[in-house]
């Protein structure tokens, strides 16, 4: 991928967007799958006895496949495709992005005075080629009331993001400790991500 001045990334989140522009590499976001366009939506669900770190790394390299299926069927430049997902989990428990605002209340009660994992991985796919980073940080919350949750969830801020919550939000008010990636956490870790990026010859814009 020598000479290449951009890559693609296979994501909508303005939160990653942010987060590649903190760390100044050049790159497009890739556009959801046309209707004309063939090939498996990627499955979201885990899979039975799926442990987390299996879960997310599976689910990250399947956005890496589909995004460069959209580069070769589009007969789009052929440049690198960056994807990433993010699963908060309680154990070996998975919590995914909550279906409904019920189910957001449920996800911070449970996070609620205790200890959670956040897990993040990262894909890059160029042809054949694919690597993988993963990410894990544990997060502690101070105990919440059922009023603040009440309010939290009617912000709507909890409801596009994994465990129902997003540290760069009014839920970092909630969290008293973290040891790990705090970028991890908002949705791509920026040292793991730029191991990543370097192993396939791209760094920052110059």
């Amino acid at each position: 991928m020598a000479g290449q001045s951009y890559f693609y990334l296979a994501s909508r989140s303005p939160r990653r967007r942010e987060l590649l522009n903190q760390i100044g590499v050049d790159y497009q976001v890739l556009t959801q799958r046309l209707t004309s366009e063939r090939g498996p939506d990627v499955n979201e669900d885990p899979l039975l006895a799926e442990n987390p770190r299996d879960y997310v790394l599976r689910v990250c390299r399947d956005k890496a496949e589909g995004g460069w299926m959209r580069v070769v069927q589009r007969k789009l430049p052929l440049r690198g495709v960056l994807a990433a997902d993010t699963t908060v989990c309680i154990g070996d428990e998975i919590l995914g992005t909550p279906a409904d605002a019920a189910q957001a209340a449920d996800f911070l009660a449970r996070l609620s005075g205790r200890e959670h994992e956040v897990l993040t991985a990262v894909a890059f796919k160029f042809g054949e080629r694919m690597e993988t980073e993963l990410s894990a940080t544990a997060v502690r919350f101070r105990a919440l009331d059922p009023v603040e949750i009440r309010r939290y969830v009617a912000s709507g801020e909890p409801m596009d993001k994994a465990g129902g919550y997003g540290i760069q939000g009014a839920a970092g008010a909630f969290i008293t400790e973290i040891r790990g990636s705090y970028s991890g956490v908002m949705g791509l870790p920026l040292y793991e991500t730029a191991q990543l990026l370097k192993r396939f010859g791209i760094g920052p814009v110059a």
